[in-house]
């Protein structure tokens, strides 16, 4: 059978035979090759050319296996995370679990590799899991145990608890306009901004991060939570009231105009000021 690149595709596989996995499999590096857990490694389909060098990246990262758990399904599989560019899944190393974001085959990007520098320049301000090691077909990173924005306010955590986390969001989006890093997809944010156990969010998935253009993140954020009509934005303003939008508009306006720390805080203030 001919995979996409023209190779030998490895194996053939039925999600629908009585075979088919539960939604948990820890499977060696060594065992990689075979399917499902192939066209996983290689989403969305494996090829021999496609496989090779990925195993000996894993090899040099220090992979021992991973890990195939989570909700979304890839392949006959599940994993944490899928989208344009990647697909995440858990990485066993000597030194713990980590996410293992997997470059998927089918898109246009040919590395990983600045999407890491990105993550790890992020980092160096606080804001992301934890970069680990990457390679041109993967990146490890700390694990978020927790859910997407959407899923933890569906869960209605109290007044208090959401504006301490819209705070630190916004704080975190005020540190990358000040390291001119634009995120770039904040403003649709509810895959991109993650909220652990413990009520602390991050700022995830810096695949069309950009040095290179105007610095957005916190206005894209302010816009996410306090204007539009996203499931998000309503619960917020069920959560913890309304936002005067003359006020938040006229502190929206100031702080594009020139980003200073006296503007973000009149900024914070407009956005959770009682009500």
């Amino acid at each position: 059978m001919v995979g996409p690149s023209g190779g030998r595709k490895l194996f053939s596989w039925n999600p629908f035979s009585k075979d088919a996995l539960p939604k948990t499999a820890v499977i060696s590096v060594s065992q990689l090759t075979e399917e499902p857990y192939a066209s996983v490694i290689c989403y969305p389909q494996a090829t021999r050319e496609e496989m090779l060098p990925r195993l000996e990246e894993l090899k040099t990262l220090g992979v021992e296996a991973v890990e195939f758990s989570g909700l979304i399904p890839a392949s006959a599989l599940y994993v944490l995370g899928k989208g344009h560019t990647g697909v995440v899944a858990v990485a066993h190393t000597r030194g713990g679990k980590l996410a293992l974001k997997m470059l998927r085959t089918d898109t246009e990007r040919e590395s990983l590799e600045n999407e890491a520098a990105l993550l790890s320049m992020a980092n160096e301000v606080g804001v992301g899991p934890r970069f680990a090691a990457a390679t041109k077909h993967f990146i490890l990173m700390q694990i978020i145990s927790g859910g997407t924005i959407r899923e933890w306010i569906a869960a209605r955590p109290d007044g208090k608890t959401v504006k301490m986390v819209i705070a630190d969001i916004l704080e975190q989006c005020w540190r990358l306009d000040g390291i001119g890093l634009d995120h770039g997809e904040l403003v649709t944010a509810p895959k991109h901004i993650l909220v652990d156990r413990t009520d602390m969010p991050y700022i995830v998935d810096f695949e069309t991060s950009s040095t290179g253009r105007y610095a957005s993140n916190v206005t894209s954020v302010c816009n996410f939570l306090f204007l539009g009509n996203s499931e998000v934005r309503v619960a917020v303003e069920d959560i913890i009231g309304k936002r005067d939008m003359t006020e938040l508009f006229r502190a929206l306006k100031a702080y594009k105009d020139n980003k200073s720390r006296k503007d973000f805080e009149n900024l914070l203030e407009q956005c959770l000021a009682e009500r």
